[in-house]
């Protein structure tokens, strides 16, 4: 793995029995994307930001092998989660928790297994970074649970090689990324915010979402369009709203389910929502509450169906305990 050695707890040193980690989701206040590259993936142009919605994970070492448990948690101020959320979520080798424990052991040479549990909080396929969420906490619950300090070249190592989104799931916070994500400028916010996620009964997966991006910008070249950012991150603070307004270019592929698209901002904007968006590559629909505005009331006057999700921005994107 590339970067400097990983850091072995010291001699003697008592090693956490349990390692509880809060996998913090995300928005794409904005997102712009270029072609694809001769390896494949796409360099990308983010403002990613942190926020108060979350899975757990519990780890703890075994003698061998892995397995992991699964519980599912509805959080949504109104409505509920549909189910074809819930079966998006792999449950046996697949699914990134388990892949990410097994990169970690044997990139680390970490000894034996674990025994992982996952309160699922963060709905699937919904542009809100859950999976990746996942993965960054088991990589850290097995460092964590063996006593390794990783290096942050290590961290986005390794990282890199389960998805585009965990790099920045590790860090957390308020970031304008660039590359495949990996490349994170930290950035701070003008004041925290709140934010409602409306989420549609229909889904996007993110490599459908690519191959539409590709067959309408088969003739683009270069990297993302990034002019629309650079006025923002010359700014000492980042306000969400300017960085909203800079738009998500898979909104522009969305096929069949644009006019539902549309109709899900225009009910967001009419119970009192600014710069409704789309995050990632969907799902997830997000439109940021204004800053004297109840929630009660905003979830109130929306018409629809959609399970809605109150969020707020946070300052991380992993937060650890380790019990002994």
């Amino acid at each position: 793995m590339s970067g400097s050695a990983a850091r072995s707890p010291a001699r003697g040193a008592r090693l956490p029995r349990r390692v509880i980690v809060t996998a913090h989701a995300k928005l794409n206040l904005g997102l712009a994307i270029g072609p694809a590259r001769a390896d494949g993936y796409h360099d990308l142009a983010s403002i990613f930001q942190s926020i108060s919605l979350a899975d757990t994970l519990t780890a703890e070492r075994t003698a061998r092998g892995f397995t992991l448990r699964m519980r599912r948690e509805s959080v949504a101020v109104r409505g509920a989660a549909a189910s074809a959320a819930a079966e998006a979520i792999p449950a046996g080798a697949e699914n990134l928790v388990l892949r990410a424990a097994r990169l970690a052991a044997e990139r680390l040479g970490l000894r034996g297994g674990a025994r992982f549990v996952l309160t699922k909080r963060i709905p699937a396929q919904a542009g809100m970074g859950g999976g990746s969420a996942d993965a960054a906490a088991a990589l850290m619950a097995m460092a964590a649970l063996h006593g390794v300090r990783l290096t942050r070249a290590q961290k986005v190592a390794l990282a890199l090689e389960l998805g585009s989104d965990v790099p920045f799931a590790i860090t957390g916070g308020t970031a304008y990324g660039r590359g495949r994500g990996e490349e994170l400028r930290p950035l701070r916010l003008s004041a925290p915010f709140r934010a409602i996620v409306a989420m549609p009964l229909w889904r996007v997966s993110t490599a459908q979402a690519f191959r539409r991006f590709d067959d309408v910008n088969y003739d683009l070249t270069g990297r993302p369009h990034e002019t629309r950012f650079i006025s923002i991150l010359r700014r000492e603070r980042l306000n969400p709203l300017h960085a909203s307004r800079l738009g998500n270019s898979f909104e522009d592929v969305l096929g069949s389910r644009q006019v539902s698209f549309e109709s899900l901002c225009a009910r967001l904007r009419a119970a009192g929502l600014l710069e409704p968006r789309l995050t990632g590559s969907g799902s997830g629909v997000f439109g940021i509450v204004p800053a004297r505005a109840t929630l009660a009331a905003v979830t109130g006057r929306f018409v629809g169906d959609e399970p809605l999700y109150a969020v707020r921005s946070v300052g991380r994107g992993l937060q650890m305990d380790l019990q002994s």
